[in-house]
């Protein structure tokens, strides 16, 4: 078992200092420190950051679990081999840019029923109430389906909250530099090499995120899929860049 570096195990105790206190009754920690959809009246500028912090409320302890076992076991052996400072980087921009496509999604949900609504001639104080109250005309139906109305009203009012954006950067940067390791998964008896586990998760996620399920059970359960694909995206590109400029000095004109 790899001895825990010292930025992953800071990082650890902020994760859990944030989810200890924001079960705390009247902290109002959730929508203070989870992230918004930026029209959202609760948005504010430091969400994107802190959001990477919070966890799902108890009695639900398995995501702050997983997260933090992730963070131990890929983020560990990355910092051993980078350092401090370019594994904290790198981990933030993973979180950042998770958030950055999930919050694209939600825009792209919440304008183009936006456009639908205006073309269908409904008023401001009906599109406010549909945001805020999630209730609308039921005559609204014959030119908007339903699903598209709910899709509205979810990118509008949803909260984004995990580290696991930045934690799907650390999967993909572990298969980079690790991609003959074996990593094992519940379920599977067989350990799978890096280079096989990561873009095979990636692809479930993916079609979940398409279809709204979750990996762990049927039905829409919340999970923000497209925030753990923007995290491995930033991931990637981040490792692809580094990878290419650390031969630029052997290069001859």
């Amino acid at each position: 078992m790899m001895k825990i570096t010292p930025v992953v195990k800071q990082l650890l105790i902020l994760n859990i200092i944030f989810f200890i206190g924001s079960q705390i009754p009247g902290t109002n920690a959730y929508p203070l420190f989870s992230e918004f959809y930026i029209q959202n009246p609760n948005f504010k500028i430091w969400q994107p950051l802190t959001s990477m912090f919070m966890h799902a409320p108890m009695p639900n302890f398995t995501h702050i679990l997983f997260n933090m076992f992730a963070l131990y076991s890929f983020g560990s052996a990355l910092e051993h081999f980078w350092g401090g400072t370019k594994f904290l980087f790198f981990y933030i921009s993973c979180g950042l840019g998770a958030i950055l496509l999930n919050e694209g999604i939600h825009y792209y949900q919440y304008q183009h029923v936006l456009s639908l609504l205006q073309e269908a001639n409904v008023s401001h104080q009906d599109i406010m109430t549909l945001l805020t109250e999630g209730k609308y005309n039921s005559g609204l139906l014959n030119s908007v389906p339903q699903s598209t109305l709910e899709d509205m009203y979810v990118a509008y009012n949803s909260q984004t909250l995990g580290a696991s954006g930045a934690i799907y950067g650390l999967l993909v940067a572990f298969a980079f530099m690790f991609p003959t390791a074996e990593l094992g998964i519940m379920f599977i008896p067989i350990p799978i090499k890096a280079k096989y586990f990561v873009p095979g998760l990636l692809a479930v996620d993916l079609f979940l995120g398409f279809k709204g399920q979750s990996i762990f059970g049927a039905g829409s359960t919340g999970i923000a899929h497209f925030a753990h694909i923007g995290g491995a995206i930033t991931g990637f590109i981040m490792m692809w860049y580094w990878k290419k400029k650390q031969f630029d000095h052997k290069r001859w004109n």
